[in-house]
């Protein structure tokens, strides 16, 4: 089959589709949209917090804690994936490799829900008061000890 640039024309049609709906879309909200200046509308959007202090302000660990026992599942579940694709593959060969690939899977489902039942065992999925009471002590010593920083800086300069 010999190649035609021609085939490629539905792909550019696509992007040209979709950038015409982008730059429309924003067009036509300079045209339409009100244009009302309040101190609240010119203030970052910051997550859903209001934008109080320093970008520099420190996290709780527990952020931190959250976003890596997220990436670590995602990444474990990724390969439930080829595995699954895999499978009947593997199911074809014999009963045997059947079983043997699919309690292999079993073991590895059976570790990463007895690795979640231990996270929600040690509270890393607790968000109530303790958990809030306890990332705003750990702010106030962080902050603590930053002000200590600088303040040894101050008096050594």
């Amino acid at each position: 089959m010999p190649f035609r640039l021609y085939d490629y024309l539905p792909i550019l049609l696509m992007f040209i589709v979709a950038g015409g709906f982008a730059v429309g879309n924003v067009v036509l909200s300079q045209f339409v949209g009100q244009r009302k200046r309040t101190r609240t509308k010119l203030m970052p959007y910051e997550c859903g917090k209001d934008p109080v202090g320093s970008a520099r302000e420190r996290f709780s660990v527990k952020f931190y804690l959250i976003a890596m026992i997220f990436i670590l599942f995602d990444i474990e579940v990724i390969f439930l994936v080829p595995w699954a694709a895999v499978f009947k593959s593997l199911a074809a060969q014999s009963p045997a490799m059947r079983w043997f690939a699919y309690a292999e899977m079993m073991i590895f489902v059976g570790l990463l829900f007895v690795g979640y039942i231990y996270i929600v065992k040690k509270g890393a999925f607790d968000w109530g008061e303790k958990a809030r009471l306890e990332a705003e002590a750990e702010a106030r010593a962080l902050a603590d000890l930053e002000a200590r920083r600088v303040k040894q800086q101050r008096t050594a300069a």
